[in-house]
């Protein structure tokens, strides 16, 4: 008896990695879903929809973008959390949804055990901008006007829990001064604060403030980066312009549900590897202003590790209560 059970076993776990195999061969045979949980137009979706043609080629599938934005990335990251693992439903997972783990009592998902993350695609420096014609050259010049104003200025970021806000509120513990945060719906809505005269500063990622920064429009005053980003080579780190031990890049990649099948997920990493190695995407990707990463599946999952406790950090230090 035992021994038919344990041939029964034997020949019932073959079929399943036959099943799983031929599965993984037919993958994928329709159209991928590859959510957004961030607005049309942003530089996550940018970033995607580079990312997302170039391995379209590679899969032989239409990937389609879907942007779910919302409660700093929560609703996007819930819907791909519940979709079927079955390879068909993507998200691109960006340093948010790490951090929101931490940010938010109840985020509807955690980071680490509802996805398989695939790889990394891109990372960003978060930069300090203002308004070209503020008349504010340097961050001391900066923390001088908030000194001299308690209170009285604000600043955008791209979301509440975002790099942005946590670097802005560090800054500003680390200086003692005041500032009103009010938060957007992504990076692109508080550079366009900033242009127009919403507020009077932001901490963004380079990405989306690069356009504005070479055309004059906002002046950048510092990157909160270990190095100078060579795309602004003449903009100072936080540690050079005087506040030392503020550290922080925005990155992002893709990401897939928990209890993908292992073939699967190989296909899709391949695919994304394929499309980051070809120099036009990678051209496309760093125009946006962006560099690229092309992490593996263990780096990537290593990074977003690693901003979860680095985000319980920031906020022990800034003061920031979880929503």
């Amino acid at each position: 008896m035992n021994r038919i059970s344990r041939r029964t076993f034997v020949l019932a776990t073959a079929g399943v990695a036959i099943g799983l195999n031929a599965r993984a061969d037919e993958y994928p045979s329709r159209a991928i879903k590859w959510v957004v949980p961030y607005l049309a137009g942003t530089a996550p979706d940018t970033t995607v929809r580079i990312a997302a043609e170039a391995m379209s080629e590679v899969l032989k599938q239409p990937i389609v973008v879907e942007n779910k934005g919302g409660v700093a990335g929560n609703l996007g990251a819930q819907l791909a959390a519940r979709a079927a693992a079955d390879g068909y439903t993507w998200i691109y997972s960006a340093t948010p949804m790490a951090t929101n783990m931490r940010m938010y009592r109840k985020p509807g998902y955690d980071v680490m055990k509802d996805f398989i993350h695939v790889g990394g695609i891109t990372r960003s420096d978060v930069v300090i901008v203002v308004p070209a014609d503020a008349g504010i050259n340097t961050v001391k010049e900066l923390v001088e006007r908030m000194r001299q104003k308690p209170g009285k200025l604000s600043y955008a970021s791209g979301g509440i829990g975002t790099p942005a806000h946590m670097g802005a509120e560090l800054i500003l513990k680390t200086t003692g001064v005041k500032a009103l945060h009010v938060p957007y719906k992504g990076a692109s809505e508080s550079v366009n604060a900033v242009l127009g005269k919403q507020v009077d500063f932001a901490l963004t990622i380079s990405s989306v403030s690069l356009p504005h920064i070479r055309a004059g429009k906002i002046k950048a005053l510092a990157i909160t980066a270990p190095t100078r980003n060579p795309r602004l080579p003449d903009v100072p780190t936080l540690a050079e312009a005087g506040i030392p031990g503020i550290d922080l890049v925005s990155f992002g990649g893709l990401s897939v549900p928990a209890g993908t099948p292992a073939p699967v997920v190989q296909k899709i990493e391949e695919a994304l590897r394929k499309a980051l190695a070809e120099p036009a995407v990678r051209t496309k990707l760093e125009a946006n202003g962006a560099s690229v990463v092309a992490s593996s599946r263990e780096e990537y999952s290593r990074s977003l590790q690693g901003e979860i406790a680095l985000a319980e950090k920031m906020m022990k230090v800034a003061g920031i209560s979880p929503q």
